[in-house]
């Protein structure tokens, strides 16, 4: 497993570096982020992505289901901790409603949708939270890119840097993943993602049932978080090379901006 999945500063300071550079500026080639603005993170994790909101004047509130990793984020956070800006909830989003915590300008989903069950139920559910003016921007791995099952996160080298590893069927992907050792944790979070994780035709047609409009999209061949991690520089998929389906093999990330309409 890689350093950055054991100490989870390291993960935060990315989280929080990536955001600063891509995220943010993406944000604002169609809502400029200024100190007024409500922001809600759905996902929020240990709160890396939230950091730079704060950091301009903005009034977040970031949504986990687990409960450690929100104690993490008001550690990370501590600067914030006592600022009526700051606002952390440890629950499952189905559970928290408009009326405890109103709309927001924007809502942030980064490395999270493909881990959501049931995303038509939740993509309606999101609107609650928004007016009529919100954004939404989603940030995702795309389920058939290499390592779209998130398998970089195993233990063992050989599995953890063998490309599209997570396409196997499920009885041969858990038996491989028994056989180099992974934990039953691991194995079993994998599996999870192997059920939730989302292509981009599916998250087409369920922003077009619920009736959202894309304000713009962007394929990555190489995910702004590699320039993070890795040191590789971002790169938007060619034109020509956005093949329905076939391009879900080697677009790394997408990066979207809806609303409702």
């Amino acid at each position: 497993m890689q350093q950055r999945h054991r100490d989870r500063m390291i993960y935060f300071q990315e989280q929080s570096e990536c955001t600063r550079r891509y995220v943010i500026p993406y944000i604002e080639q169609v809502l400029p982020v200024t100190p007024n603005l409500r922001i809600l993170e759905i996902g929020c994790g240990e709160g890396g992505n939230l950091k730079p909101f704060l950091e301009l004047g903005c009034q977040c509130v970031g949504v986990d289901i687990d409960v450690a990793q929100l104690e993490k984020a008001k550690q990370y956070l501590s600067d914030y901790s006592h600022d009526e800006k700051l606002t952390l909830i440890a629950r499952d989003i189905y559970t928290v409603t408009p009326d405890e915590i109103d709309t927001f300008d924007i809502i942030v989903l980064r490395d999270v949708i493909e881990h959501i069950p049931n995303q038509e139920r939740f993509m309606h559910y999101l609107k609650g939270f928004m007016h009529g003016e919100s954004v939404v921007f989603f940030g995702f791995p795309v389920w058939c890119n290499p390592f779209g099952g998130h398998h970089q996160i195993c233990r063992n080298k050989w599995l953890s840097h063998t490309p599209w590893l997570h396409l196997l069927p499920n009885w041969l992907y858990n038996k491989v993943l028994q056989w180099g050792g992974e934990s039953d944790s691991t194995i079993k979070a994998l599996l999870e993602i192997k059920a939730t994780g989302i292509s981009l035709h599916r998250f087409e047609r369920i922003i077009h049932k619920e009736q959202y409009k894309v304000l713009q999209h962007t394929h990555y061949l190489i995910n702004p978080n590699y320039e993070i991690k890795f040191g590789l520089r971002p790169c938007v998929l060619p034109k020509c090379l956005q093949i329905p389906y076939l391009s879900d093999f080697y677009t790394t990330a997408m990066y979207y901006l809806i609303e409702k309409q």
